[in-house]
Formats: C-alpha cells, structure tokens, sequence
C-alpha cells in the first residue's frame, strides 16, 4: 500500500499566496494608505482584472491520503520452538484467547491477551509484568487458587499444571516462552509462512494476523505526522464513492526494510506512521476486503467565519495585510487579521469588513 500524500492545495494556495502579497507592496504604496482601519482611497485606474465577494463559511485545513481497506496491521507469530510443525489454523479463522494458533510435535502453541511478549520461562520465584500479564490470562480462562499479582508462586505453578493437562501438555508447572504468543485481542490468520510437516527453528515466521474488524489503515511521512491525532474524526471515501465518518484507533511508528537493490544490498530503512481508522459504521465495510480508500484528516476547523480568496491579501507597507474593496468607480484598502488558510481561502478580520463585500483579486 502506498501511503504517499497528495499535494496540499492547502500548501499550493499559501505558496501562490505570499508570490502574490510580496508583488503587491508597491500596489499599496501607490494607492497611499496610511494605516488606518478604513484605509485609504483610490481611484480606479481601470476596470480590475477580477473581483470576489467576502463570504461566510466554514474553513477546515484538512489533508488527503490514500489508505487501505482490510483487517488492520499484519503482524507475524514466530517460532520459539524446535520440532515439526504439525497443525495450523485455517486462514481467515478467528482464534480467541487459549486456542492455538498452530501445534508444534502436536503440542498447541496458543494465543493470550497482552502487550508485552513472551520472553523467559516463567517459575516459582520469577516477578515482573510479564508474570501479572499471565496470571491475568489463567485467571481468565478460568483457572483459580493462586492471586494475580506480579509473583509467580508455587500456587500459580499448580494452576499451571491443571492448564497443562487440559492443553494435553507436559504438566511441570513451568510456562516456556514458545508456547505462548500474545496479541492485544482476539486476532484473525491471514497467511501462513510454513507448510504442515516443516521444521522449525527459533526466529523462524510461522504465520500472520491481523485484528478480527474490518478498518482503514493509512500509512503517513513522518512529516505528516501532525495528522496522525489518537481519537480524530476523518472521513472514508470507499470505492463506491460514498462517505462514511472515521475515527483514529490506534498510532504507530513502524519501520520499513529499505528496498533491495541490483547488487543485492538493502536500502535505508524507512520510518512510518501508521494509522488505524475504525468507521462509525462497520456494515459500511462489507464487501470490500483489500480495496483502497480515500481518508481525509481535518486538522483544524474554524466556523462561521469571513473568508477570502487568498489572492485577494494584499502585504502592507507598514506590516500585516489587507484587501482592496471595490466602492463603485473607487476603491478602498481595509486592514484585516488573517486567520485559518484552507483550500485557497483565508479566514479575515477587519473593521468595515461584512458578508457580502466585493473584494479586488489582483492578477
């Protein structure tokens, strides 16, 4: 999925924008104004090029970026076992916490719930998160007689040993890291990396899942990470051409394996961030599975506001800018205080300045 972001008109408006107020210094000088809330007045010299009238909306900066319809981001259960791998869920199958995700020598390897994981054998004595993380889980699947906490006891190695033997595994109290992976929920296999009686060796990608609902994910420069807000609001544009509201689920830096070049090398690795967006509507989503979207991110929003063609800010002599407003055969310069650029409008604040008012938009 390419996660390239489309030019700004945003940017193109504001960059068109100071060309135009930098040429139009001289303008200002010439029709004498002194400063003042009014401005000055002119006489027209001629017919002006083009003019606009100062209206009232609402202005939102908001930016483009192609994103991708599926399950969310893939991750990659990797072996931490020796042996032969003998089952693997089907893909497109949902595991839920305590089922396997595949056997090794016939022995489950299942999926828990947590963000940490699995990384040293787990025994009497042995503290830390990753023990409360699991406790947590045997609690869960309904396993009983020790505390939760951080302290791996002898009471937890006999829960252990009950879930063993309902697991049909060695019951010697002891959790191996390999026998375990941890997710954050119930997840969905997308592929498989192995094939049903290949060896495996610690390292080795046995398979992939993603998350079980379908979502938009977006993947976003690192310079446009000002878009990437937990909880923003977007909208989708789904292939059929239909909108749908969005929120940001989740944000994360990834980092992409540079592409390999023709003498074999890698190339630099390049850094993402990768976006989530979950659809007020999921029903919305049926039928599609790996489509592109369109998501627009609204960073800012200012409502009811006097708004003008950016063209039409004039750079003032003195500092700040203003507009030059059409008044019949003459025409008058009025200071205004610029706000929100957006889609090739400015919002604009100024004594004498209503909806309504024809502005002069120099050429």
């Amino acid at each position: 999925m390419t996660g390239a972001i489309r030019r700004s008109r945003l940017r193109a408006a504001v960059t068109g924008g100071v060309v135009l107020l930098v040429a139009a210094v001289g303008v200002i000088a010439a029709v004498g104004f002194d400063g003042s809330a009014d401005g000055g007045r002119a006489q027209a010299g001629g017919a002006p090029t083009a003019t606009a009238t100062v209206t009232r909306q609402t202005l939102a900066d908001s930016e483009t970026a192609d994103g991708e319809l599926g399950y969310g981001a893939t991750r990659t259960a990797t072996a931490k076992l020796s042996g032969t791998v003998t089952a693997l869920t089907a893909t497109g199958s949902t595991v839920r916490r305590g089922r396997a995700l595949y056997l090794v020598d016939n022995e489950e390897v299942v999926l828990l719930y947590g963000g940490l994981p699995a990384y040293r054998t787990l025994a009497p004595g042995v503290e830390g998160p990753d023990v409360t993380q699991f406790e947590k889980n045997l609690e869960a699947l309904g396993y009983t007689g020790f505390t939760v906490d951080d302290e791996y006891t002898g009471a937890t190695a006999d829960a252990v040993r009950d879930w063993q033997e309902d697991l049909g595994l060695t019951e010697n109290g002891r959790v191996e890291p390999g026998r375990v992976v941890y997710a954050d929920r119930e997840v969905r296999v997308e592929s498989h990396q192995v094939d049903v009686g290949d060896l495996t060796q610690p390292g080795q990608a046995v398979l992939t899942y993603t998350g079980t609902s379908r979502v938009v994910t977006v993947e976003l420069d690192v310079d446009d990470q000002r878009l990437a807000k937990r909880d923003a609001k977007v909208t989708v544009r789904l292939p059929d051409g239909r909108s749908v509201a969005g929120t940001v689920s989740t944000v994360e830096t990834v980092v992409q394996a540079g592409a390999t070049g023709a003498n074999g090398q890698a190339g630099d690795a390049e850094t993402k961030i990768e976006v989530t967006v979950a659809v007020t509507d999921p029903k919305a989503l049926t039928g599609f599975d790996k489509a592109s979207a369109d998501v627009t991110f609204t960073v800012s929003e200012r409502r009811d506001v006097l708004t003008v063609p950016v063209a039409a800010l004039l750079a003032l002599a003195e500092g700040g800018y203003g507009v030059q407003v059409a008044d019949g055969d003459a025409s008058r310069v009025l200071a205004v205080t610029t706000g929100l650029f957006a889609d090739g409008r400015v919002e604009v604040t100024g004594t004498g300045l209503t909806e309504g008012t024809t502005v002069v938009v120099p050429t």
